[in-house]
């Protein structure tokens, strides 16, 4: 097209032609029509699947790990306190203060019950006396309470969200990995561009590219399309273009921000007495906005993509099975390990009691 009207076989030329610095000095351009720039055109992410063990993304595995080693500190300690300080002993019969035996409530494993009864929000029926146990009691109680309502309140939003695995979000992490190839038309202003950038990110892009041409470069975007429908390749072209083929195509996607900025602008031959009669016109649609109402008419697809996300707003709170199955799991195992305790307590029971002694012998 460019050539037909440098040999003036044409009095114009209109399409998706960039105006760059190079075709100025053969053809003239009117003001652009359209502004764009150059963008990541890759296949949309697939929605991740949920852990089985979800319920416990709130927090870290050292928060986890630091949660573990303060319940069995304060446990330890509650109990070492308990037994140290002499108003945690008490007669066993409140009706006979003045008896010289004297128990202590806060034995191991009731020190241990009373620290993950706070620490679940239920209590237990077991209080401290003394104001060194009360102490800690009421520092672990205040701790349970913000550890309790940071995962509450972030719970929702991790069973909830439908995580997308993204790979890359922008040019930068693009150039920074080698897995994902990428490339462009083999001719045209986007290879121009990063032929011809100073801009770091964009000359390392160059440089990859050069080294696998054969294998990343494309006779045309259609061809780029197709291998973005593949997988494990980005396409570099125009935004209005990944624009208009994403409107069409819910598997496509637009990755990151505009690279550069250009405009596309209608082509007349040097000197041509149309070209500021066109920049006139031009300029006026832009201003009435009847260019806006063109894309909006030629560029949105009438059938768009459904969106998965308006559908579910009415059942936003739902949760499926797999974004709580773990919670089921630990109660599964929870309840076996309950039974086997069961019965070793009653075989330990009967071996302490004399056969003679057996209710059930």
């Amino acid at each position: 097209m460019i050539g037909e009207v440098i040999n003036r076989e044409v009095d114009l030329a209109i399409g998706d032609l960039t105006i760059t610095q190079e075709r100025e000095e053969f053809v003239d351009f009117t003001m652009p029509f359209m502004n764009l720039g150059i963008s990541i055109l890759f296949k949309k992410p697939t929605k991740s699947n949920p852990k089985l063990f979800s319920f416990l993304a709130p927090f870290s595995f050292e928060v986890w790990v630091y949660m573990a080693t303060a319940y069995l500190g304060v446990s330890l300690l509650l109990f070492v306190l308990a037994r140290f300080s002499p108003y945690e002993w008490v007669s066993p019969h409140p009706c006979n203060p003045k008896t010289e035996y004297l128990e202590n409530t806060f034995s191991l494993l009731n020190s241990f019950w009373f620290t993950i009864g706070s620490l679940m929000q239920q209590g237990s029926d077991i209080a401290p006396r003394a104001t060194s146990t009360r102490t800690v009691a009421a520092l672990w109680w205040f701790f349970t309470l913000i550890m309790i309502s940071s995962y509450t309140a972030n719970l929702a939003a991790f069973l909830t969200a439908e995580r997308m695995k993204s790979p890359i979000e922008s040019a930068d992490d693009l150039a920074k990995q080698s897995e994902i190839k990428y490339g462009c038309v083999e001719s045209g202003s986007t290879k121009s561009f990063f032929e011809s950038s100073q801009l770091q990110p964009y000359k390392r892009m160059w440089s990859v590219m050069q080294s696998a041409s054969s294998l990343v470069f494309t006779k045309d975007n259609s061809e780029g399309i197709d291998r973005v429908l593949k997988g494990n390749y980005a396409f570099l072209m125009e935004s209005t273009t990944i624009e208009y083929y994403t409107e069409r195509n819910c598997d496509l996607t637009q990755i990151g921000s505009l690279l550069d900025s250009k405009g596309y602008g209608i082509a007349t031959p040097i000197g041509s007495p149309y070209r500021a009669l066109i920049s006139s016109e031009i300029l006026k649609l832009q201003e009435e906005g009847f260019l806006h109402l063109l894309k909006d008419r030629w560029w949105k697809a009438k059938e768009k993509c459904k969106d998965d996300t308006k559908k579910k707003s009415s059942s936003a709170s739902e949760l499926d099975l797999p974004n709580v199955g773990g919670v089921f799991v630990v109660l599964l195992a929870g309840l076996g390990m309950a039974a086997i305790v069961a019965v070793f307590e009653f075989i330990w029971r009967t071996k302490k009691i004399p056969r003679d002694e057996r209710p059930f012998s």
